[in-house]
Protein backbone atom coordinates (compact mmCIF):
# COMPACT_ATOMS: atom_id res chain seq x y z
CA UNK A 1 0.00 0.00 0.00
CA UNK A 2 1.51 3.74 -1.05
CA UNK A 3 2.32 5.54 2.08
CA UNK A 4 1.87 9.32 2.35
CA UNK A 5 3.90 9.78 5.53
CA UNK A 6 4.32 13.32 5.14
CA UNK A 7 0.60 14.34 3.96
CA UNK A 8 0.19 16.58 7.26
CA UNK A 9 2.78 18.69 5.85
CA UNK A 10 0.31 19.58 2.27
CA UNK A 11 -1.85 22.05 4.46
CA UNK A 12 -0.37 23.61 7.72
CA UNK A 13 -3.41 23.99 10.54
CA UNK A 14 -2.72 27.42 11.37
CA UNK A 15 -1.06 29.06 8.07
CA UNK A 16 -0.96 32.75 8.88
CA UNK A 17 1.49 32.43 11.93
CA UNK A 18 4.29 30.62 9.77
CA UNK A 19 6.74 31.89 7.80
CA UNK A 20 7.04 31.20 4.19
CA UNK A 21 10.03 30.47 2.30
CA UNK A 22 9.63 29.80 -1.99
CA UNK A 23 11.72 28.32 -4.47
CA UNK A 24 10.59 30.10 -7.44
CA UNK A 25 11.79 28.98 -9.99
CA UNK A 26 12.36 25.60 -9.37
CA UNK A 27 15.45 25.55 -12.10
CA UNK A 28 16.52 23.12 -14.26
CA UNK A 29 13.41 21.25 -15.02
CA UNK A 30 11.16 21.73 -18.57
CA UNK A 31 8.46 24.71 -17.78
CA UNK A 32 7.34 26.76 -14.59
CA UNK A 33 7.00 26.06 -11.13
CA UNK A 34 7.87 26.80 -7.76
CA UNK A 35 8.07 25.04 -4.02
CA UNK A 36 6.94 27.19 -1.46
CA UNK A 37 7.85 26.42 2.72
CA UNK A 38 6.10 27.42 5.49
CA UNK A 39 8.33 27.40 8.95
CA UNK A 40 7.45 28.09 12.15
CA UNK A 41 9.74 29.85 14.80
CA UNK A 42 11.64 27.09 15.38
CA UNK A 43 12.17 26.04 11.67
CA UNK A 44 10.37 23.33 12.12
CA UNK A 45 8.11 22.85 8.17
CA UNK A 46 4.81 22.55 8.65
CA UNK A 47 3.92 22.99 5.28
CA UNK A 48 5.20 21.60 1.80
CA UNK A 49 3.71 22.58 -1.93
CA UNK A 50 4.80 21.72 -5.62
CA UNK A 51 3.29 24.74 -7.26
CA UNK A 52 2.62 24.31 -11.07
CA UNK A 53 2.20 28.51 -12.23
CA UNK A 54 1.70 28.26 -15.71
CA UNK A 55 -1.15 27.48 -17.80
CA UNK A 56 -1.23 26.53 -21.67
CA UNK A 57 -5.00 25.25 -22.55
CA UNK A 58 -4.93 23.21 -25.15
CA UNK A 59 -7.39 21.09 -24.66
CA UNK A 60 -9.50 24.12 -25.39
CA UNK A 61 -8.19 25.78 -28.32
CA UNK A 62 -7.93 22.97 -30.48
CA UNK A 63 -11.57 22.13 -30.07
CA UNK A 64 -13.34 23.44 -33.40
CA UNK A 65 -10.10 22.45 -35.37
CA UNK A 66 -10.32 19.51 -37.84
CA UNK A 67 -9.16 16.06 -36.31
CA UNK A 68 -6.42 15.53 -39.16
CA UNK A 69 -4.45 18.75 -37.73
CA UNK A 70 -4.55 17.75 -34.28
CA UNK A 71 -1.24 15.75 -33.96
CA UNK A 72 0.60 18.60 -35.96
CA UNK A 73 -1.26 21.10 -33.44
CA UNK A 74 -0.48 19.20 -29.61
CA UNK A 75 3.01 18.40 -30.49
CA UNK A 76 3.40 22.73 -29.67
CA UNK A 77 3.03 21.66 -26.51
CA UNK A 78 6.61 21.12 -25.78
CA UNK A 79 9.78 22.13 -27.25
CA UNK A 80 11.46 19.07 -25.61
CA UNK A 81 9.16 15.88 -25.87
CA UNK A 82 7.01 17.18 -28.91
CA UNK A 83 7.42 13.97 -30.68
CA UNK A 84 5.23 12.06 -28.06
CA UNK A 85 2.28 14.23 -28.52
CA UNK A 86 2.75 13.74 -32.22
CA UNK A 87 2.29 10.20 -31.56
CA UNK A 88 0.16 9.84 -28.92
CA UNK A 89 -2.08 12.48 -31.09
CA UNK A 90 -1.64 10.60 -34.02
CA UNK A 91 -2.72 7.03 -32.33
CA UNK A 92 -5.89 8.89 -31.53
CA UNK A 93 -6.58 9.94 -34.87
CA UNK A 94 -5.94 6.25 -35.94
CA UNK A 95 -8.79 5.42 -33.84
CA UNK A 96 -10.76 8.11 -35.22
CA UNK A 97 -10.71 7.19 -39.09
CA UNK A 98 -11.62 3.30 -38.23
CA UNK A 99 -7.29 2.44 -37.90
CA UNK A 100 -6.90 0.09 -35.00
CA UNK A 101 -3.68 -1.50 -36.42
CA UNK A 102 -1.48 0.52 -39.04
CA UNK A 103 0.95 -1.35 -41.33
CA UNK A 104 4.31 -3.12 -40.23
CA UNK A 105 6.36 -0.24 -41.83
CA UNK A 106 4.45 2.62 -41.06
CA UNK A 107 4.51 1.31 -37.35
CA UNK A 108 8.52 0.48 -37.16
CA UNK A 109 8.82 4.10 -38.41
CA UNK A 110 7.24 5.35 -35.89
CA UNK A 111 8.71 3.61 -33.12
CA UNK A 112 12.39 4.83 -35.13
CA UNK A 113 10.81 8.26 -34.47
CA UNK A 114 10.12 7.51 -30.86
CA UNK A 115 12.77 5.39 -29.31
CA UNK A 116 15.14 8.74 -30.86
CA UNK A 117 12.79 11.07 -28.86
CA UNK A 118 13.09 9.38 -25.63
CA UNK A 119 16.92 8.81 -25.92
CA UNK A 120 17.77 12.53 -26.65
CA UNK A 121 15.25 13.50 -24.17
CA UNK A 122 16.60 11.58 -21.16
CA UNK A 123 20.22 12.39 -22.46
CA UNK A 124 19.14 15.96 -22.14
CA UNK A 125 17.71 15.60 -18.64
CA UNK A 126 20.33 13.62 -17.35
CA UNK A 127 23.46 15.19 -18.87
CA UNK A 128 22.58 18.69 -18.91
CA UNK A 129 20.19 19.58 -15.87
CA UNK A 130 20.42 16.66 -13.25
CA UNK A 131 24.11 15.47 -13.61
CA UNK A 132 25.42 18.20 -12.32
CA UNK A 133 24.10 17.89 -8.63
CA UNK A 134 25.55 14.46 -8.90
CA UNK A 135 28.63 14.85 -10.27
CA UNK A 136 29.93 18.18 -8.11
CA UNK A 137 27.93 17.51 -4.91
CA UNK A 138 24.69 18.52 -3.76
CA UNK A 139 26.44 20.61 -1.70
CA UNK A 140 28.48 22.75 -4.34
CA UNK A 141 28.29 26.17 -5.28
CA UNK A 142 24.97 26.98 -7.18
CA UNK A 143 26.96 28.48 -10.26
CA UNK A 144 29.12 25.15 -11.17
CA UNK A 145 25.70 22.94 -11.05
CA UNK A 146 25.35 23.39 -14.76
CA UNK A 147 26.23 21.58 -18.14
CA UNK A 148 28.75 24.12 -19.07
CA UNK A 149 30.74 24.03 -15.92
CA UNK A 150 30.95 20.34 -16.30
CA UNK A 151 32.57 20.61 -20.30
CA UNK A 152 35.16 23.31 -18.50
CA UNK A 153 36.02 20.30 -16.01
CA UNK A 154 39.09 18.13 -16.66
CA UNK A 155 37.11 15.47 -14.73
CA UNK A 156 33.74 15.35 -16.46
CA UNK A 157 34.60 17.08 -19.64
CA UNK A 158 34.58 13.59 -21.69
CA UNK A 159 31.17 11.77 -20.05
CA UNK A 160 29.76 15.54 -20.56
CA UNK A 161 30.74 15.75 -24.07
CA UNK A 162 29.11 12.12 -24.71
CA UNK A 163 25.79 13.21 -23.14
CA UNK A 164 25.59 16.01 -26.11
CA UNK A 165 26.62 13.61 -28.54
CA UNK A 166 23.92 11.26 -27.51
CA UNK A 167 20.96 14.19 -27.51
CA UNK A 168 22.40 15.11 -30.67
CA UNK A 169 22.27 11.51 -32.16
CA UNK A 170 18.69 10.64 -31.14
CA UNK A 171 17.47 14.57 -32.71
CA UNK A 172 19.61 13.06 -35.44
CA UNK A 173 16.98 10.01 -35.89
CA UNK A 174 14.26 12.42 -35.53
CA UNK A 175 15.26 14.47 -38.28
CA UNK A 176 15.29 11.18 -40.69
CA UNK A 177 12.24 10.05 -40.08
CA UNK A 178 9.93 13.42 -39.91
CA UNK A 179 12.67 16.32 -41.59
CA UNK A 180 13.21 17.98 -38.71
CA UNK A 181 14.26 17.97 -35.55
CA UNK A 182 11.63 19.83 -33.24
CA UNK A 183 7.95 19.84 -34.69
CA UNK A 184 8.03 18.18 -37.90
CA UNK A 185 5.79 16.43 -39.75
CA UNK A 186 5.38 12.13 -40.49
CA UNK A 187 2.20 10.72 -38.99
CA UNK A 188 -0.67 11.05 -40.84
CA UNK A 189 -4.07 9.49 -40.05
CA UNK A 190 -3.91 5.76 -40.38
CA UNK A 191 -0.26 5.40 -41.20
CA UNK A 192 3.50 7.69 -42.34
CA UNK A 193 3.83 10.08 -45.10
CA UNK A 194 7.51 8.34 -46.22
CA UNK A 195 9.52 5.70 -45.60
CA UNK A 196 13.47 5.90 -44.38
CA UNK A 197 16.04 7.05 -47.43
CA UNK A 198 18.74 4.79 -47.80
CA UNK A 199 21.04 8.10 -47.26
CA UNK A 200 19.75 8.27 -43.74
CA UNK A 201 20.54 5.18 -42.62
CA UNK A 202 24.05 5.15 -44.58
CA UNK A 203 24.40 8.42 -42.20
CA UNK A 204 23.05 7.12 -38.83
CA UNK A 205 23.98 3.47 -38.67
CA UNK A 206 28.24 3.93 -38.44
CA UNK A 207 27.44 6.04 -35.12
CA UNK A 208 25.68 3.29 -33.72
CA UNK A 209 28.57 1.47 -31.80
CA UNK A 210 29.99 4.60 -30.25
CA UNK A 211 26.18 5.68 -29.29
CA UNK A 212 25.96 2.52 -27.62
CA UNK A 213 29.40 2.97 -25.77
CA UNK A 214 28.18 6.39 -25.05
CA UNK A 215 24.98 4.78 -23.19
CA UNK A 216 26.66 2.27 -21.57
CA UNK A 217 29.46 4.76 -20.08
CA UNK A 218 26.41 7.15 -18.84
CA UNK A 219 24.96 4.04 -16.97
CA UNK A 220 28.37 3.40 -15.62
CA UNK A 221 28.71 6.56 -13.81
CA UNK A 222 25.07 7.02 -12.54
CA UNK A 223 25.53 3.61 -11.05
CA UNK A 224 28.75 3.94 -9.61
CA UNK A 225 27.20 7.53 -8.07
CA UNK A 226 24.56 5.54 -6.61
CA UNK A 227 26.38 2.81 -5.24
CA UNK A 228 28.84 4.52 -3.78
CA UNK A 229 26.61 5.81 -1.29
CA UNK A 230 23.80 3.58 -1.39
CA UNK A 231 22.31 4.03 2.26
CA UNK A 232 21.86 7.66 1.78
CA UNK A 233 20.23 7.47 -1.94
CA UNK A 234 17.94 4.89 -0.61
CA UNK A 235 16.64 7.10 1.93
CA UNK A 236 16.85 10.57 0.11
CA UNK A 237 13.40 11.32 -1.19
CA UNK A 238 12.36 7.84 -1.04
CA UNK A 239 8.56 7.50 -1.19
CA UNK A 240 6.44 4.65 -1.41
CA UNK A 241 3.70 3.87 -4.06
CA UNK A 242 2.37 1.93 -7.14
CA UNK A 243 4.31 1.65 -10.50
CA UNK A 244 1.69 2.57 -13.66
CA UNK A 245 3.48 1.76 -17.14
CA UNK A 246 2.63 0.22 -20.37
CA UNK A 247 3.43 -3.34 -21.40
CA UNK A 248 3.55 -6.39 -23.88
CA UNK A 249 1.27 -9.32 -24.35
CA UNK A 250 4.20 -11.41 -22.38
CA UNK A 251 4.80 -8.32 -19.28
CA UNK A 252 7.85 -6.87 -21.50
CA UNK A 253 9.56 -3.47 -21.61
CA UNK A 254 7.46 -0.82 -23.89
CA UNK A 255 7.26 2.32 -25.15
CA UNK A 256 5.10 2.72 -28.39
CA UNK A 257 2.06 0.33 -27.85
CA UNK A 258 0.88 -2.09 -25.31
CA UNK A 259 -1.63 -3.01 -22.28
CA UNK A 260 -1.60 -0.81 -19.33
CA UNK A 261 -0.15 -2.66 -15.99
CA UNK A 262 0.07 -1.79 -12.61
CA UNK A 263 2.68 -3.47 -9.99
CA UNK A 264 2.08 -2.47 -6.54
CA UNK A 265 4.57 -1.35 -4.10
CA UNK A 266 5.28 -4.89 -2.48
CA UNK A 267 5.88 -6.03 -6.46
CA UNK A 268 2.38 -7.45 -6.62
CA UNK A 269 0.64 -6.99 -9.97
CA UNK A 270 -2.42 -5.34 -8.91
CA UNK A 271 -3.70 -5.10 -12.66
CA UNK A 272 -2.81 -6.11 -15.69
CA UNK A 273 -3.97 -6.37 -19.28
CA UNK A 274 -6.09 -2.90 -18.75
CA UNK A 275 -6.78 -1.81 -21.81
CA UNK A 276 -6.03 1.74 -23.05
CA UNK A 277 -9.62 2.44 -24.80
CA UNK A 278 -10.93 2.61 -21.68
CA UNK A 279 -8.90 4.57 -19.46
CA UNK A 280 -11.73 6.76 -17.67
CA UNK A 281 -13.10 3.81 -16.04
CA UNK A 282 -9.53 3.18 -13.95
CA UNK A 283 -8.25 6.34 -14.07
CA UNK A 284 -9.68 9.40 -12.32
CA UNK A 285 -8.40 12.84 -11.28
CA UNK A 286 -8.02 15.07 -8.26
CA UNK A 287 -8.54 18.67 -8.50
CA UNK A 288 -7.18 20.72 -5.64
CA UNK A 289 -7.07 24.42 -5.10
CA UNK A 290 -3.65 25.45 -4.73
CA UNK A 291 -2.18 23.61 -8.17
CA UNK A 292 -2.82 23.79 -11.58
CA UNK A 293 -2.04 20.70 -12.29
CA UNK A 294 -4.31 17.57 -11.33
CA UNK A 295 -3.74 14.77 -9.07
CA UNK A 296 -4.71 11.43 -11.06
CA UNK A 297 -5.42 7.97 -9.57
CA UNK A 298 -6.50 4.28 -9.45
CA UNK A 299 -10.74 4.63 -9.07
CA UNK A 300 -10.61 1.30 -8.04
CA UNK A 301 -8.38 2.09 -4.89
CA UNK A 302 -8.92 5.83 -4.32
CA UNK A 303 -7.52 9.09 -4.47
CA UNK A 304 -5.89 7.82 -0.58
CA UNK A 305 -4.50 4.44 -1.86
CA UNK A 306 -4.31 5.03 -5.61
CA UNK A 307 -1.62 7.26 -6.47
CA UNK A 308 0.99 5.56 -8.57
CA UNK A 309 4.12 6.63 -10.39
CA UNK A 310 5.29 6.74 -14.08
CA UNK A 311 8.63 6.70 -15.95
CA UNK A 312 11.54 5.03 -16.06
CA UNK A 313 11.57 3.77 -12.77
CA UNK A 314 7.65 2.88 -13.12
CA UNK A 315 8.77 1.05 -16.63
CA UNK A 316 11.26 -0.56 -15.22
CA UNK A 317 9.56 -1.76 -12.09
CA UNK A 318 6.49 -2.85 -13.79
CA UNK A 319 8.05 -4.92 -16.48
CA UNK A 320 9.39 -8.60 -16.40
CA UNK A 321 12.01 -8.09 -19.26
CA UNK A 322 13.24 -5.87 -21.81
CA UNK A 323 13.55 -7.50 -25.12
CA UNK A 324 17.09 -5.99 -25.54
CA UNK A 325 20.58 -8.03 -24.03
CA UNK A 326 22.06 -5.21 -22.82
CA UNK A 327 19.30 -3.47 -21.34
CA UNK A 328 17.96 -6.35 -19.61
CA UNK A 329 21.35 -7.50 -18.00
CA UNK A 330 21.09 -3.84 -16.48
CA UNK A 331 17.61 -4.19 -15.28
CA UNK A 332 18.33 -7.52 -13.73
CA UNK A 333 21.22 -5.80 -11.81
CA UNK A 334 18.82 -2.59 -11.13
CA UNK A 335 16.34 -4.48 -9.73
CA UNK A 336 18.55 -6.32 -6.69
CA UNK A 337 19.20 -3.19 -5.09
CA UNK A 338 15.99 -4.16 -3.49
CA UNK A 339 16.30 -7.87 -3.60
CA UNK A 340 13.75 -7.91 -6.84
CA UNK A 341 11.13 -5.61 -5.20
CA UNK A 342 10.25 -2.18 -6.75
CA UNK A 343 12.61 0.10 -6.21
CA UNK A 344 11.15 3.10 -4.53
CA UNK A 345 14.20 5.87 -4.51
CA UNK A 346 13.45 8.48 -6.26
CA UNK A 347 17.01 9.14 -7.20
CA UNK A 348 16.89 5.84 -9.15
CA UNK A 349 14.89 7.33 -11.83
CA UNK A 350 18.45 8.37 -13.25
CA UNK A 351 19.63 4.65 -13.50
CA UNK A 352 15.83 4.13 -14.87
CA UNK A 353 16.25 6.29 -17.50
CA UNK A 354 20.08 5.68 -18.56
CA UNK A 355 19.23 1.65 -18.65
CA UNK A 356 16.33 2.95 -21.04
CA UNK A 357 19.23 4.75 -23.36
CA UNK A 358 20.80 2.13 -24.09
CA UNK A 359 17.68 0.37 -24.77
CA UNK A 360 16.69 2.72 -27.28
CA UNK A 361 19.90 2.91 -28.71
CA UNK A 362 19.96 -1.19 -29.05
CA UNK A 363 16.08 -0.63 -30.91
CA UNK A 364 17.83 2.06 -33.15
CA UNK A 365 20.46 -0.28 -34.03
CA UNK A 366 18.18 -3.38 -35.20
CA UNK A 367 15.24 -1.51 -36.40
CA UNK A 368 17.76 0.65 -39.01
CA UNK A 369 18.31 -3.12 -40.63
CA UNK A 370 14.77 -3.57 -40.89
CA UNK A 371 13.51 -4.12 -44.49
CA UNK A 372 10.19 -2.58 -43.55
CA UNK A 373 11.90 1.37 -43.18
CA UNK A 374 12.74 1.00 -46.55
CA UNK A 375 9.58 -0.42 -48.49
CA UNK A 376 6.07 -1.25 -47.63
CA UNK A 377 2.72 0.10 -47.40
CA UNK A 378 2.64 2.92 -45.07
CA UNK A 379 -1.31 4.02 -45.07
CA UNK A 380 -4.03 1.90 -43.51
CA UNK A 381 -7.87 2.91 -44.02
CA UNK A 382 -11.72 2.02 -42.02
CA UNK A 383 -14.42 3.63 -41.08
CA UNK A 384 -14.91 6.96 -39.41
CA UNK A 385 -15.36 7.43 -35.71
CA UNK A 386 -16.10 10.41 -33.70
CA UNK A 387 -14.07 9.03 -30.41
CA UNK A 388 -10.04 8.31 -30.49
CA UNK A 389 -7.78 7.37 -27.70
CA UNK A 390 -4.04 7.49 -28.19
CA UNK A 391 -1.91 6.07 -25.03
CA UNK A 392 1.95 5.96 -25.18
CA UNK A 393 4.97 5.63 -23.32
CA UNK A 394 6.54 9.10 -23.22
CA UNK A 395 10.02 9.70 -21.75
CA UNK A 396 8.41 10.86 -18.14
CA UNK A 397 5.80 8.05 -18.63
CA UNK A 398 2.31 7.25 -19.02
CA UNK A 399 0.50 9.76 -21.92
CA UNK A 400 -2.90 9.55 -22.62
CA UNK A 401 -4.86 11.51 -26.15
CA UNK A 402 -8.33 11.80 -26.05
CA UNK A 403 -10.42 13.80 -28.94
CA UNK A 404 -14.22 13.34 -29.70
CA UNK A 405 -15.23 14.78 -33.14
CA UNK A 406 -17.93 15.62 -35.06
CA UNK A 407 -19.89 14.42 -38.44
CA UNK A 408 -17.89 17.45 -39.81
CA UNK A 409 -14.44 16.11 -38.26
CA UNK A 410 -14.26 19.12 -36.08
CA UNK A 411 -12.96 17.81 -32.57
CA UNK A 412 -15.70 18.38 -29.93
CA UNK A 413 -14.05 17.63 -26.54
CA UNK A 414 -10.44 17.07 -26.14
CA UNK A 415 -8.95 15.92 -22.58
CA UNK A 416 -4.77 15.28 -22.15
CA UNK A 417 -3.52 13.49 -18.83
CA UNK A 418 0.33 13.84 -19.39
CA UNK A 419 2.95 12.03 -17.91
CA UNK A 420 4.31 14.79 -15.47
CA UNK A 421 0.58 14.75 -14.34
CA UNK A 422 0.66 11.07 -12.79
CA UNK A 423 3.06 11.93 -10.86
CA UNK A 424 1.86 15.11 -9.29
CA UNK A 425 1.17 13.59 -6.17
CA UNK A 426 4.62 11.59 -5.96
CA UNK A 427 6.61 14.60 -6.37
CA UNK A 428 4.97 16.73 -3.71
CA UNK A 429 5.40 13.76 -0.93
CA UNK A 430 8.98 13.34 -2.52
CA UNK A 431 9.37 17.26 -1.29
CA UNK A 432 7.92 17.03 1.62
CA UNK A 433 10.13 13.83 2.71
CA UNK A 434 13.17 16.07 2.04
CA UNK A 435 11.34 18.83 3.85
CA UNK A 436 10.88 16.57 6.87
CA UNK A 437 14.20 15.12 6.93
CA UNK A 438 16.55 17.57 6.07
CA UNK A 439 15.39 20.49 6.30
CA UNK A 440 13.27 20.88 9.75
CA UNK A 441 14.52 22.60 12.32
CA UNK A 442 17.88 23.86 10.47
CA UNK A 443 18.42 27.17 9.35
CA UNK A 444 17.97 27.22 5.59
CA UNK A 445 21.01 27.58 3.39
CA UNK A 446 21.07 27.02 -0.41
CA UNK A 447 22.54 23.90 -0.80
CA UNK A 448 19.83 22.75 1.64
CA UNK A 449 16.90 24.20 -0.35
CA UNK A 450 18.78 22.58 -3.64
CA UNK A 451 17.89 19.40 -1.91
CA UNK A 452 14.23 20.05 -2.74
CA UNK A 453 14.93 20.63 -6.24
CA UNK A 454 16.79 18.02 -6.72
CA UNK A 455 14.25 15.35 -5.53
CA UNK A 456 11.71 17.19 -8.46
CA UNK A 457 14.20 16.70 -10.63
CA UNK A 458 14.64 12.97 -10.39
CA UNK A 459 11.17 12.63 -12.01
CA UNK A 460 12.47 14.80 -15.11
CA UNK A 461 8.62 17.01 -14.81
CA UNK A 462 7.77 18.74 -18.23
CA UNK A 463 5.76 21.40 -16.36
CA UNK A 464 4.87 23.24 -19.45
CA UNK A 465 2.80 20.33 -20.63
CA UNK A 466 0.93 19.53 -17.54
CA UNK A 467 -1.22 22.66 -17.26
CA UNK A 468 -4.08 22.12 -19.07
CA UNK A 469 -6.96 21.90 -16.58
CA UNK A 470 -9.31 24.40 -17.94
CA UNK A 471 -12.73 25.77 -16.39
CA UNK A 472 -11.64 24.07 -13.44
CA UNK A 473 -8.54 25.37 -12.12
CA UNK A 474 -9.15 27.62 -9.04
CA UNK A 475 -7.97 31.68 -9.77
CA UNK A 476 -7.23 34.40 -7.56
CA UNK A 477 -8.07 37.91 -8.79
CA UNK A 478 -7.49 41.30 -7.00
CA UNK A 479 -8.66 44.65 -8.31
CA UNK A 480 -5.88 47.28 -6.55
CA UNK A 481 -5.66 51.44 -6.68
CA UNK A 482 -3.20 53.48 -7.99
CA UNK A 483 -1.23 52.86 -4.24
CA UNK A 484 -1.26 49.29 -4.30
CA UNK A 485 -3.99 49.49 -2.16
CA UNK A 486 -6.39 46.18 -2.38
CA UNK A 487 -9.92 47.21 -3.15
CA UNK A 488 -11.45 43.72 -3.97
CA UNK A 489 -10.93 40.36 -4.41
CA UNK A 490 -12.92 37.88 -6.24
CA UNK A 491 -12.00 33.59 -5.59
CA UNK A 492 -12.70 30.70 -8.31
CA UNK A 493 -12.39 27.95 -6.42
CA UNK A 494 -11.47 24.79 -7.96
CA UNK A 495 -15.17 23.27 -8.07
CA UNK A 496 -15.82 26.81 -10.15
CA UNK A 497 -17.93 28.63 -7.56
CA UNK A 498 -16.66 31.85 -7.42
CA UNK A 499 -16.92 34.32 -4.58
CA UNK A 500 -15.52 37.60 -2.68
CA UNK A 501 -12.76 37.05 -0.32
Amino acid sequence: MPERRYRHLETAANPKNLRRVAIDPVTRVEGHGKVTLLLDQDNRVRQARLHIVEFRGFEKFIQGRPYWEVPVLVQRLCGICPVSHLLAGAKAVDRLVGVDKIPPSAEKLRRLLHYGQVLQSHALHFFHLASPDLLFGFDSEAEKRNILELLRSDRFRDIALEGVRLRKFGQEVIRAVIGKRIHGVGPIPGGMNKHLSAADRARLEPQLDGVIAWARNGLELIRSFYLANADYHRRFAVIRSHFMALATEQGGHELYDGHIRVKGDDGRLLFDRLEDQRYTEFIHEQVKGWSYMKFPYLAALGPEEGWYRVGPLARINACDFIDTPLAERARQEFLRLDQGLPVQASLAYHWARMIEILHCAEKIRDLLADADLYAGELEARGEKRHEGIGVIEAPRGVLIHHYRIDDDGLVTQANLIVSTTHNNTAMNEAIRQVAAEYLSGRELTEPLLNRIEIAIRAYDPCLSCATHAIGKMPLEVELVDAEGRPLQRLVRHADGVVEAA
